[in-house]
């Protein structure tokens, strides 16, 4: 990984950073585990020797792995925003997070399995809300509230003002 200047630190609970980073690379492209760092001296989480960090990367994008300990943890606060170009990008997507021991949440907004918060966002539901036209903008929004899993058809009927199909 090269030398960023900004790195997002994630706080796991103990040796669960390289679990997540490993996962976390198996789903999504250009992603991958990097270099650890043993911890110098004995802390609060960990002896001497544990593994304190591992470097990751998510859709290019460079994390910190911190193995922290109880302490600290997840809440929606922060989330993961993956943008999907389609349906099955998307599904595919939801369905890795919430099916390996992840929770469903509302509008298409999901947990992973170490609590982290997920937003998996069609590009299309994006295009909806900013539609120029208010009434369809608010036709998708409405549509979107009822949904866990965006539904880009269901969202596209609803733009359109099929309700009928909505």
């Amino acid at each position: 990984m090269t030398e960023d200047k900004l790195v997002t630190c994630v706080w796991f609970d103990r040796g669960q950073a390289r679990e997540a980073a490993s996962f976390y690379a198996s789903v999504f492209p250009d992603s991958h585990v990097g270099a650890a760092q043993n911890s110098p001296a004995d802390n609060p989480s960990m002896a001497a020797g544990g593994e304190l960090t591992v470097m990751f990367s998510v859709l290019g994008r460079p994390f910190l792995g911190l193995n922290g300990g109880p302490n600290f943890t997840p809440n929606e606060a922060v989330s993961f925003m993956v943008l999907t170009d389609d349906q099955e990008e998307t599904d595919r997507y939801w369905n890795a997070v919430v099916g390996n021991g992840g929770v469903e949440s509302d509008c298409g907004w999901c947990k992973d399995r170490w609590g982290f918060s997920w937003q998996i966002t069609p590009r299309a539901l994006m295009a909806a809300l900013a539609d120029p036209d208010p009434a369809a903008a608010r036709r998708a929004m409405e549509a979107m509230m009822t949904m866990k899993k965006i539904d880009i058809a269901a969202i596209e009927r609803a733009r359109a003002g099929d309700s009928a199909g909505a």
